[in-house]
């Protein structure tokens, strides 16, 4: 096998540059808007109890030695728990451009270790958190005078009003599903749901959950029909689908959640914070159990971030991939295009005959 040439060779570097230089100033220019915006940006801590309990994402540990004792740490995978402990700690706007870390994730649009760009309002409603959005995808635009957006072969006018979709709405226009329907009041319909996906092309295994199969129709039915033209706000996501998001009052089958696409690209995600301690238990503890099902691991649950629970206000936050937004500006076709330094790739050496 050979190598690909590292991203130091000049002529790689060469290629790559003013993608980077277009980062560096746009990174610039949003800092300039958060501060104009009374944000305080802040460095929390990278080495955590926890790296983050969602199913799915996968922590990167390492051992913490100090004298007398030895403990095991994790690479945050977002910067989420320690910015809410500020706001419980009275602070009123937090933003932070944080270095997180996932473990088996590379591919055009994911890397091991990028930056998560979070911003926090306590006493905030979450629609503000939209508006923070579309001004921040204003801001990357202008700054590398972008009249347009684009990844492959799609492209969006990043100035645009979004398209605004329930997620119930989305499935029902792109899958014709009837989400509401299979969240009945009793609970999620796993059975039914699966049917209904095996009915229109969606392979599921047995022991698929009901957002396994949600995940699987999203991606493959509606994912790819959002963010065409103008980008697109999928809102009012499933409460089984938002372990840290807020139910809905008027109905908490439904959480006051929403993700952010782009050129099909998912962008951001941002909801109101659940701040109900025992229930962020519960949904934390489940969240693990399943991932120890199917992956044989579970990770601690920061029993700090749930005590603070009590101490913070009613709050909304968002993380939005600050490499995402950059190669949306730029026209870039792969993460690493917009990294200063990419993570080496592993290269299997196989024995020559």
């Amino acid at each position: 096998m050979v190598p690909r040439s590292p991203f130091w060779a000049s002529h790689v570097h060469a290629d790559r540059r003013p993608f980077l230089l277009a980062r560096a100033a746009i990174t610039r220019d949003l800092r300039e808007f958060f501060a104009a915006a009374e944000f305080i940006e802040v460095e929390t801590a990278v080495l955590q109890v926890s790296p983050g309990n969602e199913t799915h994402l996968h922590g990167f540990k390492t051992e913490l030695q100090q004298p007398g004792a030895r403990d095991w740490q994790y690479l945050r995978t977002s910067p989420e728990f320690a910015c809410k402990k500020l706001l419980a700690a009275g602070e009123r706007r937090v933003v932070e451009f944080a270095r997180v870390f996932r473990n088996r994730e590379r591919g055009p649009l994911h890397h091991p270790e990028f930056t998560m760009l979070e911003w926090y309002r306590a006493h905030g409603r979450y629609e503000l958190l939209v508006d923070d959005c579309m001004h921040v995808m204003a801001c990357a635009a202008d700054t590398v005078g972008a009249k347009r957006f684009s990844f492959h072969d799609r492209s969006i006018d990043p100035f645009a009003e979004p398209e605004r979709l329930t997620v119930a709405e989305a499935f029902q226009h792109y899958a014709e599903i009837d989400l509401l329907a299979v969240l009945t009041p009793e609970g999620p319909d796993r059975e039914t749901f699966a049917a209904i996906a095996n009915n229109i092309g969606i392979n599921t295994a047995d022991d698929d959950t009901w957002g396994d199969v949600f995940s699987r129709i999203l991606v493959e039915k509606v994912e790819p029909r959002l963010g065409q033209g103008r980008a697109t706000v999928l809102y009012e996501y499933p409460a089984v689908m938002s372990a840290l998001a807020r139910p809905k009052t008027s109905d908490p089958r439904l959480a006051e959640r929403f993700e952010l696409y782009v050129c099909g690209v998912e962008l951001a995600n941002g909801c109101a914070e659940l701040n109900d301690a025992p229930e962020q238990r519960r949904r934390l503890a489940a969240q693990m159990d399943e991932k120890e099902r199917i992956y044989h691991e579970r990770y601690p649950i920061d029993d700090d971030f749930i005590a603070m629970l009590q101490a913070m206000p009613p709050s909304c936050g968002v993380a939005l991939g600050l490499e995402r937004l950059v190669m949306l500006a730029t026209g870039a076709s792969h993460i690493e295009q917009v990294m200063w330094t990419p993570v080496a790739e592993l290269i299997e050496h196989q024995e020559q005959d």
